[in-house]
C-alpha cells in the first residue's frame, strides 16, 4: 500500500512540476508549485516526519506560495507582451542543456549504487522526539536564536516607528507653521507615532 501511494504521489510530484514549467499563465505555474509542495509533504509524512511535513505546509506551501502570488498580482506578469527569443538563443539553451545532461550522466556513470540501512524505528522523526532533543541538548543555541529574533523584532519595530520630534521637524520644513496633523493630513498627532 505505502508503495502505491509513493508511485501515485511521485507522479502526482512529476507531473504537477512540469507543468509550472511548461504553465504559460504564471498564477497557474504557483498553484501547480502549491500542490508539488503538497505532494513533497506527502513523502515527508511516509517516511515519518510529521513535523517536517507540517513544516514544510506551512512555511512553503503556506508564506512562500503568498508571497509569489503577491509579487505576480503586482507586477501583473498576466499580459501576454513578452518579447519573443530568437531561435540562437534557443539552440543555446539547447545545447547548454544538453551539455548539462551529458555532466549528469558522466557524474552518475562512475558512481557506485549503495545500499543505505536505515534504522527500523517507529519513533523517528516525532515532534516529541525533536522537542527532547531541541530542549535538552540545544538548549543554549536555541535560547540565544530566540533572543536572536526578539532583537531583530524590537529593531524593526523602532525603526519602523516615526519619532515624534522627527515629525515635527518634517511638519515645520512642508508648511512652515509646525502643524504635523496639516502637513501629514492627519486629524489627531497621536495616530501619528503610534
Amino acid at each position: 500500500m505505502t508503495l502505491y501511494a509513493f508511485y501515485f504521489i511521485s507522479f502526482l510530484a512529476v507531473l504537477s512540476a512540469l507543468m509550472v514549467v511548461f504553465s504559460r499563465n504564471p498564477i497557474h505555474s504557483v498553484l501547480y508549485l502549491v500542490i508539488t509542495f503538497f505532494c513533497v509533504a506527502c513523502h515527508y509524512l511516509l517516511l515519518n516526519a510529521q513535523f517536517l511535513a507540517a513544516v514544510h505546509v506551512i512555511v512553503y506551501a503556506g508564506a512562500i506560495m503568498v508571497l509569489f502570488l503577491y509579487v505576480i498580482m503586482l507586477l501583473n506578469l498576466n499580459k501576454d507582451d513578452e518579447s519573443q527569443k530568437s531561435n540562437l538563443w534557443k539552440a543555446g539553451a539547447v545545447i547548454t542543456s544538453g551539455l548539462l545532461l551529458v555532466v549528469f550522466v558522466g557524474a552518475l556513470r562512475g558512481a557506485e549504487a549503495e545500499s543505505v540501512s536505515f534504522a527500523s524505528s517507529n519513533n523517528t522523526g516525532l515532534v516529541k522526539n525533536l522537542g527532547r532533543l531541541l530542549f535538552n541538548e540545544f538548549l543554549l543555541p536555541f535560547e540565544i536564536v530566540s533572543i536572536l529574533l526578539l532583537a531583530a523584532m524590537v529593531g524593526a519595530v523602532m525603526l519602523g516607528k516615526t519619532h515624534m520630534k522627527r515629525a515635527k521637524e518634517i511638519a515645520h520644513e512642508k508648511n512652515g507653521r509646525g502643524s504635523v496633523a496639516s502637513a501629514r493630513g492627519i486629524g489627531n498627532i497621536k495616530e501619528l507615532t503610534k
